[in-house]
Order: structure tokens, then C-alpha cells, then sequence
């Protein structure tokens, strides 16, 4: 399946949806510290409901941990900065989905690493910023498992 990748994320009912998520998706979250929140904190069990058990969740101290550990895998960046809309991408099973802090998303020597034709944006009226993270997670994440036939899935 993918790998998601939540970069520095603030806001624990963001992070604790997308866990709820990975466990209807199949896939692996991995969280870039420093964490806005507490991973113990109310809202974040909140929103994560009872699929803390049903996923998998990886921390990582750092960007450079987390790029030591997936030397070789695609990364793809998910950035309004980005010039390839997410369904022109050719996902494939094992691909890391890489998103940014609610507030600041991805720092300049983080998207420095990141190939132009894989950062991805999802389409949005203009003179807008941005979703809101947990639903750009479903979005593109979505549409990679859509792009595998839904392998695994009911």
C-alpha cells in the first residue's frame, strides 16, 4: 500500500482523522516531529476514535530520519505550490504521500529534495490557500489505492 507522511503537523483532530483513515485504507502513517500537540491528547484520541489499533503509526525525530529510512521509495509532495494535479500521477503500491504543516506546509529544504514533476497539487478555486489537511490526505490517497483497482479492499 502507500505511505503517509504527515510533516510537523499542529492540529491534533487533523492527525487523529487521518489515522482513522489509514485504518480504512490500508495504509502506513508516518509523523515528522516536532508534533503541535501532545500524542496522547484528548482531541487526537477524539477524532482517531477506536482505530488507534487498527493502524500503523511511525514518528520520526526528524525529516533526515524519516529520509534515511525511505532512500529509494517515490516521494511525492502534496503542495499548493505544486504543478502536476494529484490524478495525473501514476501512483504506484509503496509511493509516500508527503504533506505539510496545517499552518506552514512543507519547508523550502524538504521540497528542495522533492523532484518538480512529484509535487502534486489538488485543484482549488482561486485566491484560495488551502484544504484543510485531513481531507487532502483522503483526496490524494484515494486516488492512488483508486489507481491500484482498490487492491485489498472490500
Amino acid at each position: 500500500m502507500f505511505h503517509i507522511v504527515l510533516h510537523t503537523p499542529v492540529m491534533p483532530a487533523n492527525t487523529g482523522n487521518v489515522i482513522r483513515l489509514v485504518a480504512n485504507n490500508g495504509c502506513t502513517l508516518h509523523l515528522i516531529e516536532p508534533l503541535g500537540f501532545d500524542f496522547e491528547e484528548k482531541k487526537l484520541r477524539r477524532a482517531g476514535l477506536d482505530y488507534h489499533d487498527l493502524s500503523r503509526v511511525e514518528r520520526y525525530p526528524n525529516f533526515a530520519a524519516f529520509a534515511a529510512k525511505f532512500s529509494g521509495h517515490r516521494i511525492f509532495a502534496i503542495t499548493t505550490k505544486g504543478s502536476v494535479n494529484y490524478t495525473d500521477a501514476p501512483f504506484q503500491a509503496g509511493d509516500v504521500l508527503l504533506f505539510g504543516s496545517e499552518t506552514s506546509g512543507l519547508p523550502p529544504e524538504v521540497m528542495e529534495q522533492i523532484a518538480p514533476q512529484q509535487r502534486l497539487r489538488v485543484p482549488m478555486m482561486p485566491n484560495n490557500r488551502s484544504l484543510n489537511l485531513s481531507n487532502t490526505v483522503a483526496l490524494v490517497s484515494y486516488e492512488a489505492w483508486r489507481q491500484l483497482g482498490f487492491a485489498g479492499g472490500l
